[in-house]
C-alpha cells in the first residue's frame, strides 16, 4: 500500500533507540528521508547511517538535548540546513521517573516538564512554520497509558505526560486551517532496551524474561508486551495520507491494558 509519505522529511526525538528508531525505521521504509536527533551525537550518526544504507533515504543526525532550549533550537536549525523544512515532527524523547510527591524536589518536576512538554511546545514553534510553508504536515506526540491510567510510582511521569496530550489537542486546534495534523498516541507495555535493562536490574540475567511476563499479567489485556515495531506501524499509518482526516485526537495502542471505554 502506498502511504503518500515518499520523498517527505520527518523529525524524530529520541529517534536513535527503542521505539523512535523503529518509527524511523518505519517511516524509512515508506521512502521518508530522516533527521534522528538524540544525546549521543556518535550513536545518532551510527543509526542515521545504517538507516539510509538500508533503505535508500537521507539521513541527518542531530545530538542534541531537546530537554532544553538550546537543544530545540540546534534540531530546528539542523533541519533547515539539512533539508530546508519538515513535512513530520515526531516527539518522542522521554523517560520514565520514579518517586514519590513527598520526595520529589522542584528540580526533578522541571527536568520532565521540560523534557515532556517543553521539548513539544519549542519545536511547535520552530517546526510547524515550515510545515504552513510546505503546504502541510503531521505532528505526533507519544505520550503513554500513564496520561489516563497513572502508575502509582512515577507521579511526575503521569502528569507531564497528561499535560503533552492537552497540549496535542490545543496544538491541534490552534493549526488545523493550515492543513497540519496533530494527534497523540498512548503507548502499553511496549518493550524497549529501557524495559530490558531494568528488568535485568530487579530479577538479574536468568529472571528477567520471567520478570516481565509478570508485568505483562498484570496488566491483563494481551498479556504480553508489544514490540517497537507494532508500535511504529501505527505511528507510520498516523503520519500517511491515509489518515488524512484524524486530527486533534489520542490513540491507545496498548493491547488492551486500559481499564476503561
Amino acid at each position: 500500500m502506498d502511504l503518500g509519505l515518499r520523498d517527505k522529511v520527518a523529525i524524530i526525538t529520541g529517534g536513535t533507540v527503542g521505539i523512535g528508531l523503529a518509527v524511523a525505521e518505519g517511516l524509512a521504509a515508506e521512502g521518508v528521508n530522516l533527521v534522528l536527533v538524540g544525546r549521543d551525537k556518535t550513536r545518532a550518526d551510527d543509526e542515521a547511517a545504517r538507516v539510509a544504507s538500508a533503505y535508500g533515504i537521507i539521513a541527518t543526525a542531530i545530538g542534541a538535548d531537546v530537554a532544553t532550549a538550546e537543544g530545540c533550537e540546534a534540531v530546528i536549525a539542523g533541519t533547515k540546513k539539512a533539508f530546508g523544512g519538515a513535512d513530520i515532527l515526531i516527539n518522542n524523547a522521554g523517560t520514565g521517573s520514579n518517586e514519590t510527591i513527598q520526595d520529589a524536589d522542584d528540580a526533578k518536576w522541571q527536568y520532565y516538564w521540560d523534557l515532556h512538554v517543553m521539548a513539544a511546545v519549542r519545536l511547535a514553534r520552530g517546526v510547524v512554520p515550515m510545515m504552513k510553508q510546505r503546504g502541510g504536515g503531521s505532528v505526533i506526540h507519544n505520550a503513554s497509558i500513564c496520561a489516563v491510567q497513572p502508575l502509582w510510582y512515577e507521579p511526575i511521569y503521569n502528569t507531564t505526560k497528561a499535560a503533552l496530550m492537552m497540549f496535542s489537542k490545543t496544538l491541534a486546534n490552534e493549526v488545523v486551517g493550515d492543513n497540519i495534523r496533530v494527534n497523540t498516541i498512548n503507548p502499553g507495555l511496549i518493550r524497549t532496551p529501557d524495559w530490558v535493562k531494568t528488568a535485568k536490574q530487579i530479577a538479574g540475567e536468568g529472571g528477567f524474561e520471567a520478570y516481565l511476563q509478570g508485568v505483562a499479567d498484570e496488566a491483563g489485556g494481551m498479556k504480553r508486551f508489544g514490540s517497537p515495531e507494532e508500535l511504529a506501524n501505527f505511528f507510520v499509518f498516523l503520519c500517511s495520507d491515509k489518515a488524512s482526516y484524524s486530527t486533534g485526537s489520542t490513540y491507545f495502542v496498548d493491547g488492551g491494558w486500559l481499564k476503561t471505554v
